[in-house]
Formats: structure tokens, sequence, C-alpha cells
């Protein structure tokens, strides 16, 4: 049998090709790189409120624990206010070794042995902005209070301010910078970081602080849609009521972490790989405590069972 032959030349199409793939479906929008995150809601109230204290305030300060959505809603917002262009967009995360040359500027080695300027996210993002004032920018800021936030913004901390938005100042290299009136800043934290202090300090009185908190009603839907079983469902969301009223520090524990809970074997996963590893860390000094919730967890499997 003689092999199969193709005359001319055979093009390959990819799944990007044909506008499938990954960079297609996260692009369609969505609020985060993931082909099977929820579509971006414009009219989700939490959006529009975000939205009109941005319009109020120098900034929005999303407080809460993690798992609450918070970096979820930051990239809504920008998405939407943004029209969906990246370029209009800027992303980055505080952590204890996050620099002011992160941010704003500094000087990196080149390969020839000297140094050249270059800007930071935020100034990067400012200074595109400045060209472009009937658009609207958004710099979101991950985990701000996991950094020394005022270190971070320097001189740009007073020029956040509403009242000062489009002055000129001086940054330490001697160049000029300035923070244009449509770039809006959304950082989100944890109200649990050590460096919380220093954030409400320096932010407060220019930033708006909305607080998350775990929404078993969202969860309730999610878990409908998800097909979760109503003899899961039912002790599922009173196991997450009771452990988020209980009163000790760093409890509570948000509704993004069951936001995939289908069946008993997802939901065991979920114990075994995440949930537990919170209870046990939570309730390290209170044996009872830590006990019942295990207890409660493995009972939403035994009344499953015996409903059935």
């Amino acid at each position: 049998m003689s092999d199969l032959s193709l005359g001319g030349k055979v093009r390959t199409l990819s799944a990007e090709d044909l506008g499938i793939g990954f960079t297609a479906t996260a692009a369609e929008g969505k609020a985060a790189s993931s082909p099977d995150t929820p579509e971006i809601d414009a009219t989700d109230p939490a959006v529009i409120e975000v939205i009109k204290l941005l319009d109020q305030y120098s900034g929005v300060l999303l407080s809460g624990p993690p798992g609450t959505s918070k970096t979820y809603l930051a990239r809504e917002v920008a998405h939407v206010l943004s029209e969906g262009e990246e370029k209009r967009q800027a992303f980055t995360q505080f952590h204890p070794s996050y620099q002011y040359e992160d941010f704003m500027e500094g000087y990196r080695p080149k390969p020839e042995g000297s140094f050249e300027h270059r800007w930071g996210v935020f100034t990067r993002l400012c200074n595109d902005a400045a060209d472009h004032l009937e658009d609207v920018y958004v710099m979101v800021i991950d985990e701000l209070s996991r950094g020394d936030a005022a270190r971070v913004f320097g001189e740009a901390l007073t020029y956040v301010e509403r009242s000062k938005r489009g002055m000129v100042f001086e940054l330490p290299s001697g160049k000029k910078a300035t923070i244009p009136v449509n770039v809006k800043v959304i950082a989100t934290m944890n109200p649990l970081d050590r460096g919380v202090d220093e954030v409400d300090a320096a932010f407060e009185r220019r930033f708006a602080k909305k607080t998350m908190d775990p929404d078993p009603d969202l969860l309730e839907k999610r878990l409908i849609q998800n097909g979760l079983p109503d003899d899961l469902r039912g002790p599922l969301l009173a196991w997450f009521r009771d452990i988020n009223e209980q009163k000790t520090p760093g409890v509570k524990i948000g509704h993004a972490y069951f936001w995939d809970a289908t069946d008993e074997a997802s939901m065991r996963a979920l114990w075994e790989y995440q949930v537990q590893y919170h209870v046990e860390r939570v309730f390290r000094n209170e044996e009872k405590t830590r006990e019942r919730f295990q207890a409660k967890w493995e009972a939403i499997f035994v009344a499953a069972v015996e409903d059935d």
C-alpha cells in the first residue's frame, strides 16, 4: 500500500487560530485569565457600588478574609471601567519585598554594566493615562497590606488624593510625574495582615473601604448552579455559617473556597487539600472546637447516606 501524500502546503490550525482556545475565551468578558470564570456583569450591584465610590474617593480598599472575591471584584470593576482594554489596566501584588522601585521608579543594570531609569508599574500607567484623558485607566493592587504601602507609594501617596490629581511633582530621580484624574485605584487587603494598621493610617482619609465578608447566600446560589444535591448543600451551608459565626481571630473562610463543590467527591477533596488545614490552624488552641468542626464536616456525608 502506497503512502498517502497531500499536494501543496498544509496549514495547521490551533485552537487559538479557530478562536476557541485559552486566549480567546479568556478575553471574552472574563475577569481573570480563566475560560471558566463567570462573565463580567456590569449590572452587578457590587460593581456599581465600587464604581460610584471611585467617583467620590481617591480609591477603594476591598477588605476581607481570603476567599471573599475581593480580587475578582477588583478585576471586574477594572474590566468594566477600561471597557476591556488591557492597556488601560495594570495589576500588581504587594509583598514584603515589594519596593518603591517596582511601583514608582528605579534604576536597573544594563548588560554592559551601566544603569538605566525605568518607570514602575504605577507611573507607566499614569504616563499613558495622561496622554488619553478621555479614557479611564485602572490600577489594581492586590494584598496591599502585605507590603509597606506608604514607602512603596512614596510622595505619590499625597498626589493620589482627588484634590491633587493632575498636579506635577518631582521624583527622587529628578523626573516629573503626575497622577491624572482618569486613573482609578482599587486595592485589596486582609484585615488580619500585620501591615493593616499602617495601611489604615496612610489611606483611611483618602480611600473608601468596602468590607467583603463570607456570603452564604451567594454560595447557595452557586451550589445550586453546580447541581450539588440538596442533602449535601444544606449541611455544607450550615457548616459554613457556623464557622463564620465563631469569634476566633482569623476563623472566617470565604465562599470562594467552596465555589467548585459539585458532588461528594469534590467536597471530600476540598476538605483534604484545603479546608481541614484552615480549621486546624485557626483552632490550634481550641481542641474541642476543632474536633467539633471536623466531626460536623464528616456528618455531612453521613446524613446524605441516611437520606438515600
